[in-house]
């Protein structure tokens, strides 16, 4: 398996498959990252900025959705293990 992007740009919403997608397989570290600002207690303009790389001053819906659709990602894919075996599994 390649390793995925470290910094990719990311879509107005998270994908909500069932099954891990290879959008999922290309933002594993986006996950990652997510996770960790909230369990930092980051706020979450800053983290939308930095790690979403959508500016929540200029456009707040945009942002704030991304965010919730992608942290909400990111919680579903490691569910069972997903992100951390792969996103092939499901």
């Amino acid at each position: 398996m390649s390793k995925p992007p470290l910094n990719p740009d990311v879509a107005d919403t998270a994908p909500s498959d069932q099954t891990a997608t290879s959008y999922d397989r290309q933002h594993a570290v986006t996950y990652l990252r997510l996770l960790q600002a909230e369990s930092e207690g980051a706020d979450w303009r800053e983290v939308v900025r930095i790690v979403l790389h959508i500016d929540p001053e200029v456009d707040p819906d945009r942002a704030r959705n991304a965010y919730q659709s992608h942290l909400a990602r990111a919680k579903w894919m490691t569910e069972g293990g997903r992100l951390l075996r792969g996103a092939e599994a499901g």
